[in-house]
Parts: structure tokens; sequence; C-alpha cells
């Protein structure tokens, strides 16, 4: 069953096309990975899958709803962790929780149950009264995907949630993920320009380039459709999406994930 369509979906902004008529689907408990260079046009479909941009053309179907005609519904069913820091630092990891269960419309008598849940699940609970500004970046991240679910979202975006991280907090982070999509059936789809986590996390990978998806399956397909089912999949990346070229926003999205993990760091 596929809980994200998308048709023909595109995005331009005047003459440049971030995304150029791309059809997909993520089937419901799937962890999908998209990735690509700088400027392949992936921060740009999450915003528009998240309801944060309008499509130029084309449609895309999240849980039953249209992105344009029934974003609201949209932003109902799914949760989103984006790359930047976006937990209050001054606020302890309860304080966050709580605040967020509102913003997301979790019923008044559900709160505080819900945040504890979130912070056990996230094993958060014994620093729940500390501020967050003196959490690690792990943690952080963490409280971070706690308060997108605070709302039982069927489906989970990420954009990129471990950059800036250190290897152990990486692998707690992944850990959390799974569990996420284990537990509660959660389908997600995320960024990342670390084919480790392509490796570790994802059940089916898109690959773009030039805002067109330019190959799509598991890794073993990929690896096949390479021409060498041996290829790692830095090797599969290299294949389809080809050299380093210079792509629009690279030195935005250099300079914003060198940010992020000054921040997380």
């Amino acid at each position: 069953m596929s809980l994200l369509e998308t048709h023909s979906l595109t995005c331009a902004f005047d003459d440049l096309i971030a995304v150029d008529h791309v059809t997909f689907n993520v089937e419901k408990t799937e962890v999908f990975g998209l990735v690509g260079p700088n400027g392949a046009g992936k921060s740009t479909m999450i915003k528009v899958l998240t309801t944060l941009r309008r499509p130029t053309s084309g449609t895309a179907i999240i849980c039953g709803h249209d992105i344009t005609q029934n974003p609201a519904a949209v932003r109902s069913m799914i949760g989103y962790v984006p790359q930047m820091v976006s937990a209050d630092g001054d606020l302890t990891a309860r304080e966050n929780l709580m605040l967020y269960s509102k913003l997301v419309d979790v019923p008044s008598g559900e709160r505080k149950s819900r945040t504890l849940e979130a912070l056990e699940f996230m094993n958060l609970a014994d620093v729940a009264d500390k501020r967050v500004r003196q959490f690690s970046g792990g943690m952080i991240r963490r409280l971070e995907i706690a308060q997108s679910m605070l709302h039982r979202p069927a489906m989970l975006f990420l954009d990129e949630p471990t950059v800036g991280l250190d290897p152990v907090a990486r692998a707690s982070v992944w850990e959390h993920i799974m569990q996420l999509r284990d537990t509660y059936q959660t389908t997600i789809l995320l960024t990342t320009h670390m084919m480790e986590e392509v490796e570790n996390l994802c059940t089916k990978i898109g690959i773009m380039n030039h805002g067109k998806m330019i190959a799509i399956g598991t890794a073993s397909d990929l690896k096949t459709a390479s021409g060498n089912p041996d290829a790692t999949l830095d090797e599969v990346f290299i294949k389809f999406a080809g050299a380093e070229q210079a792509t629009p926003g690279g030195f935005e999205q250099a300079a914003r994930s060198r940010r992020t993990a000054r921040r997380l760091g």
C-alpha cells in the first residue's frame, strides 16, 4: 500500500526547475532514502511534500490527501524534522514537548502522557527537566524526533537527521528511527549524503540529480543496475549521479550543513 504517491511533481523557480516531473511511491512502513548531490532538488522535494512550498505542476498524495487541495489534512498526518536545529535551547525537554503538543493539536488531556511516553521512548526521561542547550547533538536530534511524533503521524520526513553527529550519537539516532517504524508502523522518508546511513536504514533508495529521479530501487537493485552487483553504495551513487558538478545552492547548502554541525557539535 502506497502512503505517498507523486505524479509528475514539478517545482520551478523562474528558469530553474528544482524538481522536474518526478513520479515515485513510498509504501507503508518503508524507510525511503532520498539521495543526490547538492542542488539535486532533495530539499525542495521535502518542502513540497511537507506543504511548505506549493508545486508548480503535478500532484502528490499523502495518506490519501492531495498536498495542494488539502494541505491541512496532509500536515495532520505527517511529522517533519528539518536539518536545522528546531528545539528551543532555553526550554527544557519537557517544556519543548508540551509546547509542541499544543501546536500539533494533541488533545489537552493526553499532552502530559504523550510527552512522558516520548521522553521514555527516546531515552530522555532522566533529562526531561534540563534545558536543551545543555544537551549533546544526539540528544537534541532525539528530542526533535520525539516532537515530530507526538501527534502519531503516519509518515515522518527527516532532512539529514544525523548531520554533524559523532558515530555514537549517529548510531543512537538510527536505532530510534527503526524503533519508530517497528513500534508505531511509521513510514519514513529521509534525505542524507551518507551512504552508510542509507545502507543501515533504507528499504528503498531514490537518487535525484538536476531535479529528476534518475534511479530508484533497493540497494541490491541499484547495484545490479549499475552494472556491478558487488559495488558499494558510494560507487552506485557516483555511477548514477556522476562526478561532482557545480550545482545551484551548493554554497548555501554547505553553509547550512556546517552551521547545523556546529550547533549540534
